[in-house]
């Protein structure tokens, strides 16, 4: 497959060139600007699948030929893994499958904590899916954010001295799915490694826009954990992965249990057997593995080079655009954003949130998100809302949860879908779109 043009880009894509329907029923074009959510499809996906669906049989010690085909291949898909991700020590890692970025934050939780003084060391910009799983295990400390809602890195040290001893992993995010920052996972991991901890990289925003290398350029800067879902760099069926040390698992009791991870059961003793078998109980998802290898290929194809340096041009003109609109209130900074996403998250002033992602909708087929996008803390602060303001919908009918609007960017995007968008919000603010 070769990649000419950005037309090309676009034509490997499901539906984004989907007619949607308006408030009256007229089929009008559609423009999705929902990624940091799901992604689309790449439509080679199903044909791909497709063909391992002749062979496909069970995973394990099934000694028929297509059982074979069908094992083989999921033990290659793991290596592809470690290739992409420029893994160099391959005996020092292990890979397991799981069903999103949610659930492999869960099982870490579940699986690393191993006593009630333990803290995990997380931050205030985290996604709840990095911050309510740990909450439920063990003692948790916060690192704040800055005014603009970057990471503390003064406080992550800081941390780490106070409660030197304490604080074997620490949980971040790699990239903020509000606004769109890169934290640097390699000096982080630094950092980390300093005090004698491990680091955990939520990379559910990071894998479809930038190329991670979990070995760094030195040993000091190697990425212990790292987590992301297929369902946000183009591959349905619902996989998730776990890239992490082997031997945490190793001396770890699996947080389910069942078929595939034992190597005897007696009537009162049971044999686990080795990372990653053990952790990954039951049938794994073949096909969705298969299809979220298709999508990887596809990105390496298209060139993560191209990806940031594409994405920068829509956030610019994103950015600027809103920054010259009457009423529109942008979150973040909007004048360094040599490390965001293509992220912008706003509100317009005298609008709720919701109101206007619906006129967005209905009106221009627009998609975007409204809300606090399971981020509620770190959202809360850059709104600069207190927990007795954010809580009083919930007692008070007539009171609206607060939220803001996100713009969540992805290669197919084109400046023209960016500036029917602003067009829009300039007509929503002057009352000719309502």
């Amino acid at each position: 497959m070769k990649i000419r043009d950005h037309k090309d880009i676009r034509d490997l894509f499901f539906g984004i060139d989907e007619k949607v329907y308006d408030y009256n029923g007229h089929r009008i074009d559609s423009i999705n600007f929902d990624n940091a959510a799901t992604t689309p499809v790449f439509k080679s996906t199903f044909s791909y699948i497709k063909g391992f669906s002749k062979t496909y049989a069970s995973i394990g010690r099934g000694t028929g030929q297509k059982a074979e085909i069908t094992t083989q291949l999921y033990y290659e898909s793991k290596s592809f893994l470690m290739d992409f991700f420029h893994i160099k020590d391959r005996d020092k890692y292990t890979i397991i499958y799981v069903k999103n970025t949610t659930e492999g934050i869960n099982k870490l939780a579940k699986t690393l904590t191993k006593n009630d003084d333990e803290i995990v060391l997380i931050s205030r910009m985290e996604h709840h899916s990095n911050d309510l799983p740990w909450r439920k295990r063990g003692k948790v400390e916060y690192i704040e954010v800055d005014k603009d809602g970057r990471l503390n890195f003064e406080e992550l040290e800081e941390k780490l001295v106070k409660n030197s001893g304490k604080i074997r992993y620490v949980s971040l995010t790699g990239a903020s799915n509000v606004t769109g920052y890169i934290n640097d996972i390699h000096e982080i991991a630094k950092i980390v490694h300093k005090y004698e901890a491990k680091l955990i990289v939520d990379a559910a925003q990071l894998v479809a826009h930038k190329e991670i290398n979990i070995s760094g350029s030195c040993e000091e800067e190697q990425i212990d954990f790292l987590v992301f879902s297929s369902h946000k760099i183009y591959s349905p069926f619902g996989i998730g992965v776990i890239i992490g040390l082997k031997e945490d698992f190793k001396n770890s009791v699996p947080d389910y249990l069942g078929g595939g991870t034992v190597e005897l059961v007696l009537d009162n003793e049971v044999k686990y057997l080795e990372p990653p078998e053990k952790n990954e109980a039951g049938t794994p998802n073949f096909l969705g593995t298969m299809a979220l290898i298709n999508a990887l290929k596809i990105v390496r194809t298209i060139k993560y080079s191209f990806i940031e340096e594409h994405e920068k041009i829509l956030l610019k003109r994103i950015i600027q655009g809103l920054k010259s609109i009457p009423k529109v209130i942008n979150y973040g900074d909007t004048i360094n954003i040599y490390d965001r996403l293509g992220i912008a998250v706003f509100n317009i002033d005298g609008f709720y949130h919701r109101d206007v992602a619906e006129i967005l909708a209905k009106k221009r087929g627009i998609s975007v998100r409204h809300g606090w996008f399971c981020a509620h803390p770190y959202c809360r602060r850059l709104m600069n809302v207190s927990e007795e303001e954010a809580k009083c919908f919930l007692e008070d009918c007539n009171k609206k949860m607060p939220g803001m609007i996100r713009v969540s960017f992805a290669p197919y995007n084109t400046v023209k879908e960016v500036d029917l968008f602003l067009n829009a919000i300039e007509d929503i603010v002057s009352g000719k779109l309502k």
